[in-house]
């Protein structure tokens, strides 16, 4: 705990947000000099294009606040083009402390201070009410696309909250995505086994070189250990693939790594994506990481979708030498490409998700909207 209230210079709460017990948390945590109480946004908003050096604070201060708008919606991958696996995201707050150099945030983050929102309970109330039409439909539910689930979760313990309310949601599954180790807040409360703790993973080089603040290879496979060991179902997503020279010798020790600690049947899935980004973060990017970045040295090409994306033949080649390095450990594997076109499915898989028997289940189309 100490180490998050160290890592944050200061916090400024809405005064609308005070009787919230995620504000009631932050009060307990933090000296009274790093908290203030504000009527508006925080003095230090300005609004256009973010600087690298405004990027860098947005990771630094927090504001706790309401959100007014919707809580749950659907996954950006479910667009034209691409094969979506039915995800669905709840959004809990916006910015990530740590500091991934192709993080997506940059392209559409234009406050210097990160949020969290405040009225858990109005992202519950959507929940209830979407589960009176649709709790017999198998859904899965995510917390980290514009935050990490975990990283400041010993402090706000929204995870302890999601776990219960799902409690008597059997046929939906909640996903926690991390890149942190953080699970002892939660790891002994009790649950109905369809809470899914996942990491985003890469070879400890590309962590060490790309993936900034973020807890070691070896941390987050020990804290998935754990989790299993509780009865939470865990997966992981080793997205970004992010090609270097000894991608292969890393990729496929990665492979290893895993399967010294888990077997096929302990995981649902396994995701692939490569990497991917909006053209308007490249500039930031370089800005921020410099050319030692193997994000900024990297040759890419701008999609059908818009994102700059590695050539298809490129992605192919990774994908189908990935899985083959994990069917190398075990067969039973199961794996699917996030985020990818369907011809890339057939060229690096052979076929399409959907007929795909062990994954086929995850593609079928699900009306919720």
């Amino acid at each position: 705990m100490k180490n998050l209230v160290d890592k944050f210079q200061h916090v400024y709460v809405a005064r609308e947000s005070l009787s919230s017990a995620v504000a009631e948390r932050f009060f307990q945590a933090f000296p009274s000099d790093k908290i203030s109480i504000v009527e508006e946004r925080p003095p230090i908003f300005s609004k256009g294009e973010m600087t690298a050096d405004q990027y860098a604070l947005s990771k630094k201060v927090l504001f706790i606040t309401p959100f007014a708008g919707q809580f749950f919606k659907r996954c950006p991958g479910a667009k034209k083009g691409l094969a979506c696996c039915n995800y669905f995201v709840l959004n809990l707050g916006q910015q990530c402390d740590m500091d991934c150099s192709y993080c997506y945030l940059q392209s559409f983050l234009n406050t210097p201070y990160s949020v969290i929102y405040s009225n858990i309970d109005k992202a519950l109330d959507e929940l209830t009410a979407l589960y009176g039409d649709h709790g017999h439909t198998a859904v899965r539910i995510g917390t980290g696309e514009v935050v990490d689930s975990l990283s400041i979760d010993p402090l706000t313990l929204y995870s302890r909250t999601l776990i219960d309310f799902f409690k008597n949601k059997p046929n939906w599954n909640l996903e926690f995505k991390t890149k942190s180790a953080n699970v002892d807040q939660f790891i002994n409360d009790s649950h109905s086994k369809n809470v899914i703790v996942s990491w985003s993973i890469n070879p400890q080089y590309i962590v060490e070189t790309e993936e900034h603040g973020t807890a070691s290879l070896e941390a987050r496979l020990q804290a998935a250990r754990k989790c299993l060991d509780k009865g939470f179902k865990i997966a992981f997503h080793v997205d970004p693939v992010v090609w270097h020279p000894e991608w292969k010798e890393n990729y496929s020790q990665l492979a290893r790594d895993i399967a010294k600690y888990f077997k096929p049947e302990d995981l649902p899935y396994i995701s692939l994506g490569a990497l991917r980004f909006q053209p308007e973060q490249k500039d930031l990017m370089r800005e921020r990481f410099g050319m030692k970045s193997w994000i900024n040295r990297a040759e890419m090409f701008k999609s059908a979708g818009g994102k700059m994306r590695y050539d298809q033949r490129l992605r192919e080649d990774m994908f189908k030498f990935i899985m083959d390095e994990f069917k190398a450990q075990d067969p039973a594997w199961k794996i699917f490409l996030c985020m990818e076109t369907p011809e890339t499915w057939i060229n690096a898989t052979g076929t399409v998700p959907a007929k795909q028997e062990n994954i086929s289940e995850l593609f079928r189309p699900i009306a919720i909207s």
